[in-house]
């Protein structure tokens, strides 16, 4: 198929890992990609005519485009062509849930539901990340079941590889990495108060990245801040995306989200994908988000805390101590959760069977 990726994009461009993973998937099954980057969203459809764009089989519009969505739809509409969506996440939730700029009761609030239900009915086809997200998308914009389809964010394999376990002397305080943009979805500010519970074994907590949070964080922890390897907290800056595996492969575990509202319950974030696909357990909360199957055990790799709770973490933490003479296994079964559930093969086959519907 001939498939026009039609979007601004903004601060999520081409480079954005979701949209670079979905595009290498499509441009591997062999399909023909292109991209539109309209200078106006509300008037796409005549710039992509009056440019002279060839009418193409797909429109897929990426990932927080909803300006675009429109255009594209009239545009879709007026050729009678397919027309998909991948929003990952929804405007109205980000603003009036996550972000509580205004009351879900207010004019506001209601002109938002209004106008991103309109859009997401405008699309043939609507992909969400995570089963948590799909029941999201039916039950807030009364989108069909059965236009949705789930496909993983996952990650980028070419940088996301396993690495190698480290080499440390047996009484080494275990290391936790946390990565993130430290914003409140995240629950870095729990994570926090459970590193300032935590009375167990040594552990040295490395906290990376950039965000409105971190500020709140380090004066939290500033009497526990070490420079040294050692126990205690690091706090690091973000560097270059190629070098993060290699930064994470000292750690023998990966911190995920731990936040409470209600769209971190359906959220599976990068750091997860990313943690299990370099081979190391992750603790994380335990949400729907989730398949029930990886919740039976955390001898695969996924140690469970509970969402908004500090003392679950220093318990999950208490319990991944409990596996320190074979960390090396579990992070071999963590890369196999990732393969089994999450992998870019994972991804393809559900993209497959999302075109091969769409072509009948």
């Amino acid at each position: 198929m001939q498939i026009l990726i039609w979007g601004r994009y903004g601060n999520y461009g081409p480079d954005y890992p979701r949209n670079r993973v979905i595009e290498s998937i499509l441009r591997a099954q062999g399909h023909g990609i292109s991209r539109f980057l309209p200078r106006l969203s509300w008037l796409a459809d005549w710039e992509y005519s009056l440019r002279g764009g060839s009418v193409p089989d797909l429109i897929w519009v990426p990932c927080f485009r909803q300006r675009d969505l429109a255009a594209a739809a009239r545009y879709a509409r007026r050729h009678k062509i397919p027309l998909v969506f991948d929003p990952l996440i929804s405007a109205y939730d980000k603003r009036v849930n996550e972000r509580q700029k205004f009351a879900a009761s207010s004019t506001k609030a209601k002109r938002l539901l209004a106008w991103e239900s309109g859009l997401f009915q405008q699309a043939d086809w609507l992909i969400a990340d995570t089963i948590g997200h799909a029941g999201y998308f039916v039950e807030t914009f009364g989108v069909s079941r059965e236009r949705v389809v789930v496909v993983p964010v996952g990650a980028e394999e070419a940088i996301f590889t396993p690495q190698p376990w480290p080499a440390k002397a047996h009484d080494a305080p275990l290391e936790l990495t946390f990565f993130g943009t430290f914003i409140g979805l995240q629950g870095v500010d729990v994570l926090a108060q459970a590193i300032l519970q935590y009375e167990g074994p040594p552990v040295r907590w490395r906290l990376i990245g950039e965000g409105p949070m971190r500020a709140e964080c380090e004066s939290v922890l500033a009497h526990l801040r070490v420079e040294a390897p050692g126990a205690g907290v690091s706090f690091e800056p973000w560097g270059p995306l190629h070098e993060l595996p290699s930064r994470l492969a000292s750690s023998d575990a990966i911190l995920g989200i731990f936040g409470g509202s209600a769209k971190a319950q359906r959220v599976i974030p990068n750091k997860v994908y990313q943690g299990l696909a370099i081979g190391r357990p992750v603790i994380t909360a335990s949400t729907d988000a989730y398949p029930d199957v990886l919740r039976v055990s955390e001898a695969n790799g996924l140690f469970w805390a509970l969402p908004g709770e500090a003392l679950s973490i220093v318990q999950a933490v208490m319990r991944l101590h409990q596996y320190r003479e074979s960390l090396g296994d579990i992070g071999v079964a963590a890369r196999a959760v990732y393969e089994q559930c999450f992998s870019n093969e994972v991804l393809a086959k559900q993209i497959a069977l999302l075109l091969s519907t769409i072509k009948k």
